[in-house]
């Protein structure tokens, strides 16, 4: 029986009391297993989109007092950052592992790919699976099914998303803590692959020309 790549153990780290503590915890279980997937997922991701994509494992290096509640590792094409970028990242809290194409709220192509999916909402939304979820919130666990949002309801986010600074975009997958905890690394890796590539219209609808 193969091995499940995130276990009970890296889940419980979010439990751990206090930030050396959790953050010792962290870089010695989770962190290492994030630092595999950057560098294996951003193969992937070069060949799709034709460039150059680094990746980048929360460091979380901000934190003086509050425990980080969840981590992740993003993958950007700027070597130095991803959070003025249009993205892709993969994370886990304490609930679930999440996978999402993503434009947070320092992101400067918010407004104009806000505009494009507006524009272009029949057909870029015709190729997103149903089952896919969005947010609005990065620092917020969980997201809505987009099955559930009316058309009426995507577009006041995208509008807002236009409008407001600090508004967030990001869609993608949420993978339960009990189903996460039983995939092998190439049956994570595979359930990754499939949401970056099933997002690959949005990211290329943010690339402002």
């Amino acid at each position: 029986m193969k091995s499940s790549f995130f276990t009970e153990e890296d889940f419980h780290v979010f439990q751990v009391d206090g930030l050396d503590a959790r953050m010792a915890s962290l870089k010695g279980l989770i962190r290492p297993k994030l630092e595999l997937l950057g560098a294996d997922l951003s193969a992937f991701l070069s060949t799709h989109l034709q460039q150059e994509m680094y990746f980048h494992v929360a460091k979380h290096a901000r934190r003086t007092v509050n425990p980080p509640e969840d981590t992740w590792v993003a993958w950007s094409t700027n070597r130095r950052g991803y959070k003025a970028l249009p993205h892709f990242q993969v994370g886990l809290n304490d609930q679930e592992v999440f996978v999402w194409f993503a434009l947070i709220y320092e992101c400067e192509h918010k407004s104009y790919f806000a505009r494009q999916l507006l524009h272009h909402s029949d057909s870029a939304w015709e190729k997103i699976p149903t089952d896919f979820y969005l947010s609005e919130d990065h620092t917020k666990p969980g997201g809505t099914p987009i099955q559930d949002l009316s058309e009426e309801q995507i577009t006041q986010r995208l509008e807002r998303l236009q409008q407001v600074k600090k508004a967030e975009f990001l869609c993608g997958t949420l993978i339960p803590r009990s189903e996460a905890v039983t995939l092998s690394q190439t049956a994570l890796i595979s359930r990754v692959e499939d949401v970056f590539h099933a997002t690959l219209p949005l990211y290329h609808l943010a690339l402002q020309p």
